[in-house]
């Protein structure tokens, strides 16, 4: 039986790297995803308003883009290695600042470190996969699924320290810290490059007059919008509109997630079988109408068929969009780096923008904004496609 590395097209010499961006990813994935699970638990030891949960939620998402954006020339300065080590530290930092202290000012700067380690961490190993694989979009959805399953887990881990005294809501986000500072001895003893790049070898010049590149950094600037709105606020909406208990509450978070790895591992199986730009507005349609539904809908059963298959819809999203970037903006820490901080950057407004509109009609009203963002992206998608077929004639 072929190992996972053979099947994606990674030769020997760079198996462990694979696996290592892999671990790494997952630990990203835990580490994200905590931040909703732990929200409610941080309100209520912190006293924190609307207003100021989605400022941390938009702080973690401002770290994202200034990591993605510095991260895609730092390595031509200090090399990959280094430059990754020293960013993705932030994660651990800030993940430790939350156990220390409420102080606003330290909550709002460990949001920022944790964002800058995530970006740094999403920039590297979607690069570094896309690089060493030569099966390229079914490597970014399995590198994508490894970030799932970190983000599945995290949130059981929390329901079940938490189950008997919310309180030790901080030994879930110690045992994170942990993995994390393994992650790096993992990164620090693998063989990605610690010598500067050549920056003249880079070929993702004049990315930024290309519609192609830009049209796939809309997309991906209105699913983060998505995401990281849903992400950080799903449980909080949930508990707070009294819709789900608090326990089933927690556990949609993690279902979510579920979904989401099952359908990024479904993906990464048909994507050499399907039409990249029909799958992703199909993937959009879908995630528009699940929300819908899930924000409507009285029925407690079908909020929960609705959360399972948003996550399924939202799966693949992302490394699809990736993987349907040219070739040569794929190897360009520079142009995805780019790419990822324009897009982090409807990462960082709508959080807020659901924090200040519930902060005046509720969290119901908050949430529903997000229906904008998902319109946005489909109209986006159907002009990828639209795109995708005229190149083809």
């Amino acid at each position: 039986m072929q190992s996972i590395a053979t099947s994606l097209g990674v030769n020997d010499k760079n198996k462990r790297l694979m696996y290592v961006m892999y671990f790494a990813f997952f630990c990203s994935g835990m580490m994200s995803q905590i931040f909703g699970a732990i929200l409610p638990f941080l309100q209520e030891e912190y006293h924190l308003s609307y207003t100021f949960r989605g400022l941390l939620l938009s702080a973690h998402q401002t770290g994202n883009l200034l990591a993605v954006f510095i991260a895609g020339y730092l390595p031509y300065a200090i090399g990959r290695k280094r430059s990754t080590l020293y960013l993705s530290s932030g994660k651990a930092v800030g993940l430790s600042l939350m156990i220390l202290t409420g102080n606003p000012i330290l909550l709002v700067l460990a949001f920022l470190l944790t964002g800058i380690g995530r970006g740094t961490l999403s920039n590297i190993t979607n690069v570094v996969t896309a690089e060493i694989s030569t099966k390229k979009t079914s490597a970014l959805n399995v590198l994508h699924s490894s970030f799932a399953v970190g983000a599945f887990i995290s949130p059981i881990i929390v329901m079940l320290i938490t189950k008997g005294s919310p309180s030790l809501w901080w030994v879930g986000v110690a045992l994170i810290v942990e993995m994390e500072i393994f992650s790096l001895g993992a990164i620090d003893t693998s063989n990605l490059s610690d010598t500067p790049a050549v920056k003249s070898q880079d070929q993702g010049r004049g990315y930024y007059k290309d519609a192609r590149w830009w049209v796939n950094t809309g997309i991906l600037f209105f699913y983060l919008c998505n995401e990281s709105s849903i992400m950080g606020w799903l449980i909080t909406y949930f508990k707070e509109t009294g819709r789900l208990s608090p326990t089933i509450a927690q556990i949609s978070s993690s279902l979510l997630w579920l979904m989401i790895l099952a359908g990024r591992l479904g993906c990464a199986a048909i994507s050499g079988k399907v039409n990249k730009s029909t799958l992703l507005l199909v993937l959009g349609l879908g995630q528009t109408t699940c929300f819908l539904v899930m924000i409507s809908s009285s029925s407690k059963a079908l909020t929960l068929a609705a959360i399972f298959l948003l996550g399924l819809f939202m799966s693949a999203t992302y490394p699809t969009t990736l993987g349907t970037m040219p070739n040569r903006y794929n190897s360009s820490t520079v142009a995805t780096g780019n790419c990822i901080a324009i897009a982090s950057i409807g990462g960082i407004l709508m959080p807020i923008i659901v924090g200040a509109v519930a902060e005046q009609t509720g969290i119901g009203g908050g949430i529903a904004t997000i229906s904008i963002a998902l319109f946005c992206m489909v109209v986006l998608m159907i002009a990828k496609r639209i795109m995708g077929r005229n190149q083809e004639e």
